[in-house]
């Protein structure tokens, strides 16, 4: 019966120990100093390049907010109407209701 246990309690020690995850690592970029030094760059045309790389980056943020605000205005059109469909649905029954007890 020992034997069962003291297996059995190693066992799931064991498994324990297995199931943990490990760290996460992390990677950084490479540094702007690293990437001006290097040989045939320039400071200024290390910042212009950047510079563009940023604004087109921020365009296409942008652009992609402009869509998703058009589909949830479209969305929120929708569910007015589906809304005023069912008050409308709402008051019928209500009114259904109201022959019923009088008939």
């Amino acid at each position: 019966m020992k034997i069962i246990l003291l297996a059995l309690i190693s066992f799931l020690a064991l498994n324990l120990a297995s199931a943990q995850t490990p760290a996460p690592i992390v990677v950084t970029a490479m540094p702007a100093a690293a990437t001006a030094s290097a040989p045939g760059n320039s400071a200024a045309a290390l910042a212009t390049a950047q510079l563009a790389e940023s604004t087109a980056t921020l365009t296409i943020a942008l652009r992609s907010l402009e869509a998703v605000k058009a589909a949830n205005e479209e969305l929120l059109k929708k569910q007015a109407a589906t809304l005023q469909q069912l008050d409308e649905l709402q008051k019928a029954a209500d009114q259904l209701k109201i022959y019923s007890k009088r008939g």
